[in-house]
């Protein structure tokens, strides 16, 4: 159940929601419904009564702030019929928590150091609402935090250990995500269709930001039944998707380069027009990439590309918007940093065309080893969107070069 008014406008996108219901599959839990309810307390409490009647578990996130539309607690003890008092110890940390940063506590925090009786206070090590852990009658409500960040956390850390210990013995259910680049579902669909009917492990294709996902999901009645089903599978859908398969999980593109670069030894640098810095920004986004990443460029302007090594014959000749300056970009950058392999970025964003070209023209150009490709692209979307797609073509480009 998430809660927030703001979540009802489209203000905020659920991401705890997807988070929650991927990592109770892996528990084993069968999750069947999934509620979102704006800040009233009538219509919380409801839907509280309506999932208590139906499930052994309720699991909440929002509504655990100190402000008066905060109403999660009251909502959980209204159902409960039980009040909410004060707990001097979690009153005197939340009050710590406000002194080491130099503050006094607002009065109005003291909601959040509040329980019933058939609650438990879960920590929150990085913010200042405790989550509950209410049992009874044979049922479970965790409540935690809205911020994904302190959620995670406690979810991982508090709430995950309570569930397991409480478990019966019973079906497992894991899955593994193996990530494609440079094709599309349909095309990825057709290369794996022989293991698409498998009943387990199952296989289904998703279409995500940041390429194709192939979901694998194996049940067992125990994790090294299921991990063990995985690794036989894995090889088989592996054979067949081929060199599309960048990643496993929660790795990015970004990272696998990343670790093909520092294993080479190899560094790089980049000079960006249509994507304003977000290119530089992906790269350092992966943890060690000071290791390798020698420095970007955000070369926006003719004039800019020049400064920076793009000889001005080139520009004029082909404009700013061109495989040959893309080229020229890249060479440049790489003799620029000093690096093993120069990146680069130029196109049209839009929403206007420029030089002719229209929006969502894309160059990417990879100076590497003595060589240098250019890929030219073209897609009909928003500008963020075409600078993303940018951003991932380029990447593509790079990996393609270090894994061989």
């Amino acid at each position: 159940m998430s809660v927030g008014t703001e979540l009802l406008l489209g203000q905020i996108v659920d991401t705890n929601a997807a988070y929650l219901a991927q990592y109770l599959s892996g528990l084993g839990i069968d999750l069947y419904w999934k509620t979102t309810v704006g800040d009233n307390l009538g219509r919380l409490t409801d839907e509280l009564r309506r999932a208590w009647e139906r499930a052994e578990l309720i699991v909440m996130t929002g509504g655990l702030g100190p402000t008066d539309d905060d109403l999660t607690r009251e909502a959980i003890a209204a159902l409960l019929g039980e009040d909410m008092v004060v707990q001097p110890e979690l009153a005197e940390h939340l009050r710590s928590w406000f002194g080491r940063r130099g503050q006094a506590m607002p009065e109005r925090n003291i909601k959040q150091a509040t329980l019933i009786a058939s609650a438990e206070s879960l920590p929150n090590p990085i913010g200042t609402a405790p989550g509950w852990w209410v049992e009874r009658d044979g049922r479970i409500i965790v409540a935690m935090p809205g911020v994904p960040v302190e959620m995670r956390k406690m979810w991982e850390e508090q709430a995950v250990p309570r569930l397991q210990s409480r478990l019966p013995a019973g079906a497992i259910i894991l899955s593994r995500t193996l990530k494609c680049i440079g094709i599309g579902e349909s095309a990825v669909e057709d290369l794996v269709r022989p293991l698409v009917t498998s009943t387990n492990p199952t296989l289904a294709t998703y279409a995500k930001q940041d390429g194709v996902h192939l979901r694998l999901t194996a049940k067992a009645h125990s994790r090294a039944e299921a991990e063990a089903a995985l690794a036989d599978f894995e090889p088989r859908v592996r054979a067949l998707a081929g060199d599309f398969v960048y990643g496993v999980d929660d790795e990015t593109l970004a990272d696998v380069i990343g670790r093909q670069l520092r294993a080479r030894r190899q560094s790089l640098a980049t000079m960006e027009s249509i994507t304003g810095g977000l290119l530089a920004s992906y790269v350092t986004d992966t943890p060690g990439s000071s290791e390798y990443f020698r420095g970007g460029v955000v070369a926006y302007t003719a004039e800019a590309k020049c400064a920076h090594g793009v000889p001005p014959a080139i520009v004029e000749r082909h404009g700013t918007v061109a495989a040959e300056t893309a080229r020229a970009m890249a060479e440049a950058v790489a003799r620029e940093f000093g690096a093993d392999a120069g990146l680069a970025t130029t196109g049209v964003a839009g929403p206007s065309e420029l030089e002719g070209h229209p929006p969502g023209t894309i160059f990417v150009a990879l100076s590497y080893q003595g060589h240098t490709e250019v890929e030219r692209q073209k897609w009909n979307t928003t500008r963020a969107e075409n600078k993303r797609r940018a951003v991932l073509a380029a990447l593509n480009l790079l990996w393609r070069a270090v894994r061989a």
